[in-house]
């Protein structure tokens, strides 16, 4: 097939468009090589595929997007501003680039509804909010985020009106929406509206809900992307992790291989279409779990400093439940933790990135929303 990624020249994009050119498949790029990402200069990366044929352009811009269009079959959508914290101050970036890039590149495939054999879109695990628990009865709770008077007293956990403790769960598609950003409200955006456009005009469209994707060629000078990428910036430039509240908070670290994978499925399977699919590993990682093993590995290993403090809408456990995934599309995860970790290191023992965290930092401090 011809297929088109939008932010193919990204970190998880680029992976992708590498994977369907070795199948064979004719490979498009539309991407805006973002500077918080690329770097001011604008360059395509030194991964970029060379059998890819790459655009730049932005999906807002239809001239550039309709030229991205032309002949392909399938359309993986990639691109968006990524970054829960900077979303919460920057909101008309994150709304324009997200949910009207959404609609504009919509808009567009209708036209060419006809020759689309496949549409698969980038979701996120954000969307979910706080992740799936069990209480003390033994029944299944969704809870809402922690009150603000709870993380005040340091008490991170999860508790029922009762004061006791809720116990994490596999989180399964099913659990009900609640965004706590304004990037995870427009991930909610992005997939509501091209299952609802595809529905409708019989698109065949696949959501992806990705959960914490670590691997080479994160963007380690950005200081709103990943945590491993945050944490291995601060540590190549010889500074400590920053953690924040106890670093007991669990997420579902999936390697970038493994999403691929998932992606791949999504546009081989007709079971996949109209669906959406968690991608994850179903294994829960804590933050200080992460820290800790990369300052054992990274330039000598400078301890993570645990500041006790909090920021507006984390969320505290969210794991992926991977059965309807497995049950319907026959993914499996096969990149363990500590597998790609080593894979990981390997990668960033050549890198040399900006430490920009605590320049972010003080852009959330500033307005309130780390305390």
């Amino acid at each position: 097939m011809r297929v088109l990624v939008t932010g193919g020249a990204g970190f998880i994009g680029s992976h992708l468009v590498d994977a369907l050119v070795a199948r064979g498949h004719a490979v498009r790029v539309l991407d805006s090589l973002e500077p918080q990402v690329h770097g001011a200069q604008g360059r395509a990366p030194e991964y970029a595929n060379p059998a890819a044929e790459l655009r730049v352009g932005d999906v807002r811009d239809r001239t550039a997007l309709r030229a991205a269009l032309a002949g392909v079959d399938a359309v993986f959508h990639q691109a968006a501003a990524v970054g829960v914290a900077q979303s919460m101050y920057e909101i008309e970036r994150y709304v324009s680039a997200n949910a009207l890039g959404a609609a504009v590149l919509l808009e567009e495939l209708v036209e060419r509804r006809a020759q689309l054999r496949r549409v698969v879109v980038a979701s996120s695990m954000s969307l979910y909010g706080e992740g799936a628990y069990r209480d003390a009865d033994g029944a299944v709770a969704y809870p809402r985020l922690r009150p603000t008077a709870q993380l005040e007293a340091r008490r991170w956990e999860l508790e029922d009106a009762r004061g006791r403790a809720l116990s994490p769960l596999p989180t399964p598609e099913s659990k009900p929406l609640a965004p706590t950003s304004i990037y995870a409200i427009t991930k909610r955006d992005h997939e509501e509206m091209f299952l609802a456009v595809g529905d409708a005009y019989g698109i065949p469209t696949v959501a992806l809900r990705y959960f914490n994707v670590y691997g080479t060629r994160q963007a380690l000078s950005n200081p709103y992307t990943g945590v491993l990428a945050i944490f291995s910036a601060r540590l190549l430039n010889g500074r400590a992790p920053l953690i924040f509240e106890d670093g007991g908070q669990s997420r579902d670290f999936v390697h970038v291989s493994d999403v691929v994978a998932a992606n791949l499925l999504a546009l081989e399977r007709d079971a996949a279409v109209g669906r959406v699919f968690n991608v994850g590993t179903g294994r829960a990682t804590t933050v200080l779990a992460v820290a800790e093993a990369l300052a054992r590995e990274l330039r000598g290993g400078c301890p993570p400093e645990v500041s006790g403090r909090f920021r507006a809408g984390d969320v505290r456990h969210c794991v992926a439940d991977v059965t309807a995934i497995t049950r319907e599309l026959g993914f499996e995860p096969r990149t363990r933790f500590e597998q790609g970790l080593r894979e990981l290191l390997g990668w960033l023992r050549t890198q040399s990135p900006v430490d920009r965290v605590d320049q972010a930092r003080r852009e959330l401090e500033s307005r309130g929303l780390a305390r």
